[in-house]
């Protein structure tokens, strides 16, 4: 099975930063990609961003575009996604996830535990 553990999560004023880490281990893929998503309270869990393992090639949803980053170590098997610019709107739990296949959306099989973003006003 494939863990993943998120962290990095916490209360932040807007405009602030923060940077979430997720840790991967179990089962490894040739062909994957990393995802972080999110869930608001009373909202359905959307996707923020999603990185390729073995290439780097990046996807971002619209409404973090220039103010997110995601990115990983493979030598430390982690990916990080660096939150700038944050809004109130953002909070959300957050929530790491792992698909294998050629593309970045579609179902994701493993999921994290999720980490609690806050961003007050």
């Amino acid at each position: 099975q494939v863990q993943l553990v998120e962290s990095g999560g916490g209360l932040v004023q807007a405009g602030g930063s923060l940077r979430l880490s997720c840790a991967a281990s179990g089962r490894t893929f040739s062909n994957y990609f990393m995802a972080w998503f999110r869930q608001a309270p009373g909202k359905e869990r959307e996707f923020v961003a999603a990185i390729s393992w073995s290439g780097g090639s990046t996807y971002y949803a619209d409404s973090v575009k220039g103010r997110f980053t995601i990115s990983r170590d493979n030598a430390k098997n982690t990916v990080y996604l660096q939150m700038n610019s944050l809004k109130p709107e953002d909070t959300a739990v957050y929530y790491c996830a792992v698909r294998s296949g050629d593309y970045p959306k579609g179902p994701y099989d493993y999921w994290g535990q999720g980490t609690q973003v806050t961003v007050s006003s």
